[in-house]
């Protein structure tokens, strides 16, 4: 028996781009609209949002269901917050905040089977079938089916990104704009030229090391990404798209009252 293999790392593989949604909401039936409509990934959060493990593990059955991968943004912790949504059967993480290369090696230690990392070893999971997969062939599989991706979110962490990018068992670095607009005192100003300088050196230096890009983007700016280097584009939110919606109709009830 093998693993369920990572939809998002066979289009990244094959060079084509991979684009997610955002879920801030715990109802899995967002999940599932997602994936039906054939959203390739579904990106949940830890981090942010008060999501426990029963509510991602439902987000990630329904994301299955319709063969879409899951990412899971852990919040930083211990080596069980970062494997635990893996086990459940994600297909990668995101770790926020990387600072440092010895920081990103630390994530990888513990994300990841030997002979990349130091990763505790338990097949009686979803992501291993339930002890269906022999041992030694669960630790290659998982090291070739599930991605870690690293989020450059801070300036001590551009001044290292060339030693971030080297670390083995990385396979992404994922540029947020909004972290790092705050940290350089001009919060949501996305278009900032330091904003823009990093988003495209974030880009620049995982081709360089042979890794992928990812970022936040929007159908507007999707285009010019993917241009500028990108291959992981998430388009968008629930909670972004319900605001919309809510928008409209509160300007429908104004008029009206």
């Amino acid at each position: 028996m093998k693993m369920r293999e990572s939809r998002v790392l066979n289009r990244l593989r094959e060079g084509r781009p991979v684009f997610s949604l955002k879920v801030n909401t715990k109802d899995t039936r967002v999940v599932e609209m997602m994936a039906m409509h054939g959203v390739e990934c579904i990106w949940t959060c830890a981090e942010h949002v008060a999501n426990d493990w029963g509510v991602i593990e439902s987000q990630i059955l329904a994301a299955k269901a319709y063969d879409a991968d899951t990412v899971v943004r852990v919040p930083r912790g211990s080596y069980s917050d970062y494997i635990r949504p893996l086990e459940l059967d994600a297909a990668g993480i995101m770790v926020p905040h990387i600072m440092s290369a010895e920081d990103a090696q630390k994530v990888a230690e513990m994300t990841r089977f030997y002979p990349i990392g130091k990763r505790p070893v338990d097949g009686g999971n979803a992501d291993g079938r339930y002890c269906a997969i022999p041992a030694a062939e669960y630790n290659e599989q998982a090291n070739r089916n599930r991605f870690v991706i690293v989020q450059i979110e801070d300036p001590e962490a551009v001044e290292e990104l060339d030693g971030i990018c080297e670390v083995p068992g990385i396979d992404m670095v994922f540029f947020g704009p909004g972290d790092y607009s705050h940290r350089l005192g001009v919060s949501g100003q996305l278009d900032h030229p330091e904003v823009c300088r990093v988003r495209e050196l974030v880009a620049r230096k995982a081709r360089e090391h042979g890794i992928y890009a990812g970022t936040v983007a929007g159908p507007a700016t999707a285009d010019e990404y993917l241009r500028m280097g990108y291959q992981f584009l998430n388009l968008g939110s629930d909670v972004a798209a319900m605001l919309q919606y809510m928008t409209g109709i509160r300007e429908f009830l104004d008029r009206h009252r």
